[in-house]
């Protein structure tokens, strides 16, 4: 079915998504960047990074192959899943050390339910790993001690963080199954704050794909939580798609625009961010004057919350995957030849993946400072 290039060409970019996420999880997990002198790249260092990588790239494996192998189940040519390695600690940026995986469907998909069949099942197959990761995670915590071994500053009751040392904040933010799993599983006396999430590996892999799963799930356009809308609400799916788009993106920029910004920087700043807004539509299927008009009402919309309570703010990490949504992917769902109604039991898994997105979802996934 596949070429024996495409199996090196997709193998290869397999190989180097596992090295990438590897060496960015064990930089995570020693909370150093593996070119300073602290923290040299040993053969045992890279063995203990495994432990993060596995399970990660494990999980966003098994979702994409729930894609192909529903795709191939319904003769849906389809190609091998592209792996995109990410590793930026050469460039002493932090990173997770891939953009994730897709798979391109090359066939014409001719049904509902066969779109939403492709659709739901790579989250729900990926899900049940990461849940299973998860569960691991929580109930294999180590001692409390062992975060003294990343931090051994900590265990000195004295130490203070001066002012001339540089350091970044970064924590994790709740999505609502990681919160009910840390209550229920995890001993109290050993779970870590959210900020040290990240020296876990497992439960930093199992976050991590919540989190991927979250963001297909959302039902939007072509993405798998796009198909699965398609497929149970036939009639609606187009407003629904561009109601929570339009959602997401306004949670995303809020805050941007504010009123007690400096003069010369609204004057810059206000046309460039309703231009952002107007380019997000640009898929969307509205005409341009009911683009222009959705980009003037949000900003105008934000600018007067942000008037009122100063300190409301969004989640700006958002607005580079709403702009990929809206201006790449697209908001609209292609229709398709038949477009018979879902059944009973497939209504039942739809309904399933709305509750596990809801689950998923993280307001603010990843907050620096």
């Amino acid at each position: 079915m596949y070429s024996t290039k495409e199996y090196l060409k997709h193998g290869t970019l397999f190989f180097l998504t596992i090295i990438a996420t590897t060496l960015a999880g064990g930089e995570w997990l020693y909370g150093r960047s593996i070119l300073s002198d602290e923290l040299p790249l040993t053969w045992e260092y890279f063995v203990l990074s495994l432990q993060f990588s596995l399970p990660f790239i494990g999980i966003l494996l098994i979702h994409e192959l729930g894609h192909l192998f529903t795709s191939i189940y319904h003769k849906v040519r389809s190609s091998l899943p592209y792996f995109i390695p990410a590793w930026l600690g050469f460039l002493g940026s932090p990173s997770i050390g891939t953009f994730g995986a897709i798979i391109q469907m090359k066939g014409i998909i001719s049904s509902r339910k066969k779109f939403f069949d492709i659709g739901v099942a790579g989250p729900l197959a990926g899900f049940v790993v990461a849940f299973a990761v998860l569960i691991y995670g929580f109930t294999q915590l180590p001692e409390a001690d062992y975060i003294y071994e990343i931090h051994p500053e900590y265990a000195d009751p004295n130490y203070v963080l001066s002012e001339d040392e540089d350091m970044m904040d970064f924590e994790l933010g709740y999505n609502l199954l990681f919160w009910t799993m840390e209550k229920t599983l995890a001993d109290p006396e050993r779970m870590p704050a959210m900020s040290e999430i990240i020296h876990y590996p497992f439960l930093f892999a199992g976050y991590l794909a919540l989190f991927f799963t979250a963001i297909n799930l959302l039902p939007i356009g072509q993405l798998d939580g796009g198909h699965v809308v398609f497929g149970l609400f036939p009639r609606h799916h187009k407003i629904i798609s561009i109601v929570v788009y339009t959602v997401f993106l306004f949670y995303a920029g809020l805050g941007i625009i504010s009123p007690f910004e400096d003069l010369n920087y609204l004057a810059l700043a206000l046309p460039l961010y309703i231009g952002f807004l107007y380019i997000c539509y640009r898929k969307s299927g509205l005409s341009n004057t009911n683009k222009w008009i959705m980009a003037l009402g949000i900003a105008a919309i934000q600018y007067s919350l942000v008037s009122i309570s100063p300190d409301i703010q969004g989640y700006t990490g958002w607005l580079f995957f709403a702009f990929l949504v809206g201006r790449i992917l697209g908001i609209n769902h292609p229709e398709v030849m038949d477009g018979t109604k879902l059944d009973q039991k497939r209504k039942i898994l739809g309904w399933l993946a709305i509750i596990l997105f809801i689950l998923c979802f993280t307001p603010e996934p990843f907050v620096f400072e």
